[in-house]
């Protein structure tokens, strides 16, 4: 099981920040929540701060951690953050966009995602 910690980014009138992955990356051009592979010894808190900055040249504060899901071989470990430094820069993913949450289900996700995106959701809707 590989862990792998990622990012619901608010902000801007309660939208989220989801990724586009590029045409070259596993997956290519799925959208996806920002994050990465939790390397040996770290943290998944400490994994989703340098990913963040590595990938979108942002610092995050961490305000929730979400329940974590497994999909085939990766164990996805979200959390809610919020910028506090930096403006984004996209140093691997071909786009991003802040969605709604009317508008989570109007693009192509990664398989993975899925359930954290109904999970955000539900719990938007206090379920």
């Amino acid at each position: 099981m590989i862990d792998v910690s990622c990012a619901l980014i608010t902000g801007h009138n309660g939208k989220v920040l989801v990724a586009q992955r590029s045409s070259v990356m596993r997956l290519p051009l799925k959208w996806e929540f920002p994050g990465g592979k939790v390397e040996p010894g770290e943290t998944p808190e400490e994994c989703l701060l340098r990913e963040l900055a590595e990938e979108l040249g942002v610092v995050v504060e961490i305000v929730k951690a979400m329940a974590p899901h497994e999909h085939a071989e990766i164990r996805l470990i979200p959390f809610v953050c919020v910028i506090r430094l930096g403006e984004i820069k996209l140093a691997e993913h071909a786009a991003f966009r802040w969605l709604g949450p009317d508008e989570m289900n109007t693009v192509d996700w990664a398989e993975a995602d899925i359930p954290v995106v109904q999970q955000y959701l539900d719990g938007l809707k206090g379920t």
